[in-house]
């Protein structure tokens, strides 16, 4: 049987949430990230928003330039990764295979589960159906025989659209005289180089091939076989050790000078990446430093370690790489452990077979979050869980960035 693949791509998710949840927001231009007076970029949108040229990873600032009667509000992630687990419920329950890519967005294996293309399209209809009786929200979904062309058919309709390329043929007769863009493999600066050779559509694609691959390689190669409809990836479900990392990052709202103030964020990004790598089950063989200067040059130091993912080790990791670097004023922070092995077959540490000496860090962790708290007025040891959820994190720092003052080195780990 022919493969047969749903996209399902909610339309501008946070913005919808919000709306939602929040019927004075309806019909207005609603912008979800940072805010105007804030270093960042728009995370999302909504559909308003966008007739000003507002769009997803656009400089906040000139998001405001183009549209300064906006409503600017932060993502709240807890309440859109509850959403998105809703919603999962909902995809599950017609796939065999799914792969999420997004909180809202994920490709759907119902070659099996539906046995017939008009099974599959009620699968595809019942899916939009339910998504906005059971959470009032509008998603566009696409059905095609390859992920390209589910993709494709998804964004062919866009907003609350549904659309189907049931065969190869039908894809190509679709965008043969489409802009080479509609490739999702082509970004920018392949489209610049390719309008350069006089390639602008999928057309030209086709007729100029053997140049497009002598031009590309084994790029030029994948776009050849999209531009003829051939995709034969198949749907892979997530596995967490397929990450290459796990990560958290901060940006500050004014640079900062103040090493000892970074040393005190790399303890609660540690903990943060602590948290993140017990949900997964993962533990990593290094641990990772970044950092982006005022001057926005960004470095990165990395150094290996036995295999845990305890915050103390991952602290004290990071704040041995700070000693190594210039002491400039610094706009951006981050902490990250990577090599990221699972309970099997990675290697122990001294932790694992002396209980005491992983009691003795957290005791460790929970001293220096006291003394954290006492210094900035902060209940760390109250709030811990919900200071690690969406945005709270960042709005704790940006808290402790502006009362800082006369603050003592940060305690150090073994």
């Amino acid at each position: 049987m022919d493969r047969i693949i749903i996209h399902v791509d909610m339309d501008a998710f946070y913005a919808s949430v919000e709306t939602r949840d929040n019927p004075a927001l309806r019909g207005k231009p609603l912008i979800i990230g940072s805010l105007p007076q804030e270093r960042g970029v728009v995370a999302t949108c909504s559909y308003e928003a966008r007739r000003y040229g507002v769009h997803s990873a656009m400089n906040v600032k000139e998001a405001y330039r183009l549209c300064p009667n906006g409503i600017y509000m932060h993502p709240d992630f807890e309440k859109y990764r509850a959403v998105s687990s809703q919603l999962h419920e909902i995809w599950n329950t017609y796939a065999t295979a799914a792969e999420y890519i997004a909180l809202d967005e994920a490709y759907l294996d119902v070659t099996r589960s539906a046995g017939t293309w008009e099974r599959a399209c009620g699968f595809a209809r019942e899916i939009k159906r339910r998504t906005r009786e059971e959470l009032s929200l509008t998603c566009s979904v696409g059905i095609a025989y390859s992920k390209t062309a589910a993709k494709t058919a998804s964004e062919e309709k866009k907003p609350d659209g549904y659309f189907e390329i049931p065969t190869p043929a039908d894809f190509v007769k679709l965008i043969i005289d489409r802009d080479v863009r509609v490739l999702y493999t082509v970004g920018a600066k392949t489209a610049e180089k390719l309008n350069r050779a006089g390639i602008r559509t999928v057309r030209d694609i086709q007729q100029r091939q053997e140049e497009v691959i002598r031009s590309f390689g084994k790029q030029g190669q994948w776009m050849v076989q999209i531009a003829h409809g051939i995709d034969d990836r198949a749907v892979s479900p997530y596995n967490p050790e397929d990450a290459k990392s796990i990560s958290r990052e901060i940006t500050f709202q004014e640079d900062v000078d103040d090493y000892r103030f970074i040393r005190d964020v790399l303890l609660l990004l540690s903990i943060s990446v602590e948290r993140r790598a017990e949900r997964v089950g993962l533990y990593g063989e290094g641990v990772t430093l970044k950092l982006t200067y005022s001057d926005m040059k960004s470095i990165t130091r990395s150094r290996l370690i036995p295999s845990s993912r305890s915050a103390a080790v991952i602290y004290a990791e990071a704040d041995r790489l700070l000693d190594q670097v210039n002491q400039k004023a610094v706009r951006l922070v981050g902490v990250g452990v990577y090599h990221l092995v699972g309970e099997y077959g990675r290697q122990m540490r001294m932790d694992d077979y002396l209980p005491e000496i992983q009691t003795r860090r957290q005791a460790e962790i929970d001293t220096a979050l006291a003394a954290l708290g006492h210094r900035y007025g902060l209940d760390f040891a109250g709030n811990l869980d919900r200071i690690f959820h969406g945005e709270t994190l960042y709005r704790t720092i940006e808290y402790m960035r502006k009362h800082r003052s006369g603050v003592p080195p940060q305690t150090s780990f073994t």
